[in-house]
This record gives structure tokens, C-alpha cells and sequence, in this order.
């Protein structure tokens, strides 16, 4: 799932589980919603790595040029 489905997941999983006073279905949305957070991160985390690659490559062509 991505994340934002697992973020939605996990909070409608909380919810009912908090409606029906089931704290292990409570539990698997918090899990859930976590997930999806920490796959926020690493997407963000990938956009920068990859950003900071596609600036080296640039420098790199912009140095093999004026050469």
C-alpha cells in the first residue's frame, strides 16, 4: 500500500477499534499509520539523494565542458 492508504488505513483500523473497545485492532491501525509515515520519509529522503546526484551530474558536465 502506499502511504497515504496506510495512513488512512491505520486511522479507520484505530477508530473501529476503539469503538468496539478492541485494543488489538487499535494496535494494528497505530502500526499501520506509522508505516505509512516512515514511507513518507523514505520517499523524502529519496527525492533529496536523488536531487543532490542530479546536481553532481550537472557539475560534473558543466566541468567536462568548459574543459
Amino acid at each position: 500500500m502506499g502511504e497515504q492508504t496506510d495512513k488512512i488505513s491505520g486511522r479507520v483500523k484505530q477508530a473501529a477499534g476503539a469503538l468496539t473497545g478492541d485494543e488489538d485492532l487499535k494496535r494494528e491501525g497505530e502500526r499501520q499509520e506509522r508505516k505509512g509515515e516512515v514511507k513518507g520519509h523514505i520517499d523524502e529522503a529519496v527525492d533529496k539523494a536523488q536531487d543532490a546526484a542530479d546536481e553532481v551530474r550537472d557539475k560534473l558536465e558543466d566541468a567536462v565542458d568548459k574543459a
